[in-house]
């Protein structure tokens, strides 16, 4: 038999316990988060960038294992498997889809409307037709702008003062990406202000890059200019070996270039980059949606000179270029 003080000491119970067990369940879900890029984490080609991520989403909270779980698809040199890399992850049903440099962005958004896509790092997200515009992007995908196309320009700029009287230079590009044309727009541009000739050649798969280099010595180049590409990252050590036994100058995209031996670089910390991407992570899984996320656009950008390389070239690089760089390394 139940007394009347024992059934509304119960039912009270129940009431409170609700709430409670609701909140645990909230504090106990896991999510499922859906890489695609390049180059894996516990790779050379991906290790920083996604350390960065990583790092971001611990500072956060989450944990992998705990309470997210990566499912993460990578294609190396072959961006033609991307539309079935990408078509997995939303087979996965995965919560939040983070797409590292282009084409993965483009890959994703092809593949879903309705997941969440945030972009960890693209040089023109809007020229490129991903998001409406920077402060509403306006669909499923948001994230983290690499910078402006012009910047091609600056690096142009840098390398001209790196390496004083230069009047010809080389510009390698993947035509598989899907932003080179934007890249190579604003290096003409450039070009044309710095009365400088350009010298345009092509990489689609890293068997081009030795008849690339070829090509620059065997035309004279004084530099070169090697734009923005997931894969050129991804074989950052041996395009700077080709750099160098060809002897052409070279200025590059990132920090990491510079550190596999590169003469110079200027732009966006790849590591903060994909950092900051995880913020994006964690506001879509706290029910923010993408459209309404504004891309963020880098306010800083790194020179780094390798005067180790530099010296190998026989280079002498002008104190106003050092007094510039964030970085220098001996």
């Amino acid at each position: 038999m139940t007394t009347r003080r024992a059934f509304i000491g119960t039912l009270a119970g129940a009431l409170f316990a609700a709430p409670l067990a609701v909140e645990a369940q909230q504090a106990a879900k896991v999510y499922r988060l859906g890489l695609l890029g390049g180059s894996p984490p516990n790779s050379p080609g991906g290790r920083r960038a996604w350390e960065g991520f990583f790092q971001g989403m611990r500072e956060l909270g989450y944990v992998e294992g705990q309470n997210i779980f990566v499912e993460g698809r990578w294609y190396g040199d072959h961006t033609d498997r991307l539309p079935t890399l990408a078509a997995e992850l939303v087979r996965l049903k995965v919560d939040v889809i983070v797409a590292g440099a282009a084409p993965a962005p483009e890959a994703a958004q092809r593949a879903t409307s309705t997941i969440p896509i945030v972009m960890a790092n693209h040089p023109d997200p809007v020229g490129s037709g991903l998001v409406a515009s920077l402060p509403r992007p306006g669909g499923n995908l948001t994230g983290m702008s690499g910078g402006a196309p012009e910047l091609a320009g600056k690096r142009l700029q840098l390398l001209r003062e790196a390496v004083p009287g230069i009047s010809r230079v080389a510009v390698l590009s993947n035509p598989t990406d899907t932003t080179q044309a934007l890249l190579l727009r604003e290096a003409k541009v450039a070009a044309g202000s710095l009365k400088v000739q350009l010298q345009l050649l092509e990489a689609r798969a890293p068997s081009d890059f030795a008849g690339a280099f070829s090509a620059m010595a065997k035309e004279r180049a004084g530099g070169a200019i090697i734009l923005t590409s997931s894969m050129f990252y991804a074989e950052r050590t041996r395009i700077a070996e080709l750099a160098a036994r060809s002897r052409v100058p070279a200025i590059y995209s990132v920090k990491e270039f510079a550190d596999a031996g590169g003469l110079m670089t200027y732009g966006v910390s790849l590591r903060e980059s994909f950092r900051r991407a995880a913020t994006y992570v964690d506001k879509i899984l706290k029910g923010a949606r993408p459209a309404d996320l504004p891309v963020e656009q880098p306010t800083k950008f790194e020179l780094v000179i390798n005067l180790k390389t530099a010296k190998a070239l026989g280079l002498t690089i002008p104190p106003s270029l050092l007094q510039q760089a964030d970085e220098v390394i001996q």
